[in-house]
C-alpha cells in the first residue's frame, strides 16, 4: 500500500517539473533492496493520472542490483541469497547500491517545436 503514497509523490513532482506540458515518459530508478513493486506503482499511476497531463505517459523502471562492500576485505560484490563475500567468505557488508528510488528523467512534448524535450531530475 505504500506504493500509493510514493506514486502520489511521483505525480506531484512530475507535474511541478513539467509545468503543465504533456508528459510522454517517466524513467524511475528503483534499487532491488527497496520494497517498491513496479507493477503496483504502474497501477496507481494509471488510476491517479486520468484526465491530467500525465495520462497515457509511459513509466520506465530501471532496477539497480544490490552491491556491497565487504566488511572484512573491502572488495565490492553483488551478493547472492547468502550475502557471503565471494572473495573472503565473510558475511555481509556496507550497502553501496540497491536502495535507490528516484525519478531519473521526464520526457515531455515541446509545444514550440512539436518535438520532445527531456528533463533530467
Amino acid at each position: 500500500m505504500h506504493e500509493l503514497a510514493v506514486t502520489e509523490e511521483i505525480i506531484n513532482t512530475v507535474i511541478e517539473v513539467s509545468k503543465g506540458r504533456k508528459v510522454k515518459t517517466i524513467e524511475i530508478v528503483i534499487g532491488d533492496l527497496s520494497s517498491f513493486i513496479d507493477e503496483s506503482i504502474r497501477f496507481y499511476f494509471e488510476l491517479l493520472t486520468k484526465s491530467t497531463s500525465l495520462e497515457g505517459a509511459s513509466l520506465l523502471f530501471k532496477r539497480v542490483p544490490v552491491k556491497l562492500r565487504c566488511y572484512n576485505c573491502q572488495k565490492e560484490f553483488n551478493p547472492d541469497e547468502t550475502f557471503l563475500c565471494p572473495y573472503c567468505n565473510s558475511l555481509g557488508g556496507d550497502i553501496i547500491e540497491g536502495k535507490e528510488f528516484y525519478i531519473e528523467s521526464i520526457e515531455v512534448e515541446d509545444e514550440d517545436r512539436d518535438s520532445e524535450k527531456y528533463l533530467r531530475c
